[in-house]
């Protein structure tokens, strides 16, 4: 099968394509035909250091995947051959998305939504459970609370913003002003431009807020939180005012129930991953230099088969 490996570090330059040897189901696992995976800052990082798990030369990087069931490992009961499923294997450990097969456990995945494509699917899962754990498993966002979320645009962001207005909160976000009527299309109730606006000017007493960005930022959104407010980071760094606030670094988890969610809320019209660009398997260095300008609006999506 054709996959991306890289043999070293680097740039985006060592990322080259190449015939692999086709993965095999064991038990508990699907065999999956990639259709579209989904890049993410997480891809870029690993290529760059090896990431969290301290990934070793040569590997394929690619967690989110859509598809289809193409065989079924001993004991699998959930999918059969023909299925189209969408999921984030393995995450952090290696699942080697950006190629056209992928080995995983069943439960990592969900059927895909009907409404969805194959390359709007695989934009949803790692940004979509990044920020269903944030704001319902660990926040347990409520009707009428207040929400920032920063990035509003971007990756994860634009996925929170659906998912806490689904909930019933108050939702503001900070971005560039060029992005602010996709903001109110997808439902945000305040859109603040960090360009020109400090959001801890003119922001307080929240009760979460997401946060994508790290570094001064996590400070400074400390601040706008009400006693007992709750700070979810994507980034891990130290926080000010811990003591004051509740506050975690979110590291996403495969999660069948999660993806069973987002799959609801697909099918109940309340949430919808924006893909920005598609790029070939065979570009995928230039879907990563994109990537890495920062200024993606949604999610960049490699075609696969």
């Amino acid at each position: 099968m054709r996959a991306v490996v890289q043999d070293e570090l680097g740039g985006p330059e060592v990322l080259r394509l190449a015939e692999v040897e086709r993965p095999e189901p064991g038990p508990t696992e699907i065999l999956v035909r990639v259709h579209a995976a989904g890049v993410n800052p997480t891809d870029w990082k690993s290529r760059e250091s090896g990431g969290l798990t301290g990934l070793k030369p040569p590997f394929t990087l690619g967690w989110d995947v859509s598809g289809t069931v193409e065989a079924v490992g001993v004991g699998v009961r959930l999918y059969a051959p023909g299925d189209e499923v969408y999921g984030m294997p393995r995450f952090p450990h290696p699942a080697g998305g950006y190629g056209q097969y992928v080995a995983a456990p069943a439960r990592q995945f969900d059927f895909k939504p009907a409404s969805l494509t194959h390359v709007e699917a695989a934009a949803l899962p790692l940004t979509g459970l990044t920020a269903y754990q944030a704001l319902v498993d660990n926040a347990d966002v409520q009707a009428g609370q207040r929400v920032l979320v920063h990035a509003a645009a971007g990756g994860v962001g634009h996925l929170a913003v659906q998912i806490a207005k689904a909930r019933g909160a108050h939702v503001i976000g900070t971005a560039s002003a060029a992005k602010h009527d996709f903001l109110r299309s997808i439902g945000i109730d305040e859109a603040i431009d960090y360009r020109e606006v400090d959001f801890a000017d003119v922001l307080s007493d929240l009760d979460v807020v997401v946060d994508p960005i790290g570094g001064e930022y996590a400070a400074k959104s400390a601040s706008v939180l009400k006693d007992g407010g709750f700070l979810m980071q994507v980034i891990p760094g130290p926080v000010p005012d811990a003591g004051r606030i509740r506050t975690g670094f979110v590291l996403v988890e495969p999660d069948w129930s999660g993806m069973r969610a987002l799959s609801a809320l697909v099918d109940a019209g309340r949430l919808r991953p924006t893909v920005a660009e598609t790029y070939p398997l065979e570009e995928v260095a230039k879907a990563h230099e994109s990537l890495q300008t920062g200024r993606t609006t949604g999610k960049i999506v490699l075609t696969v088969d």
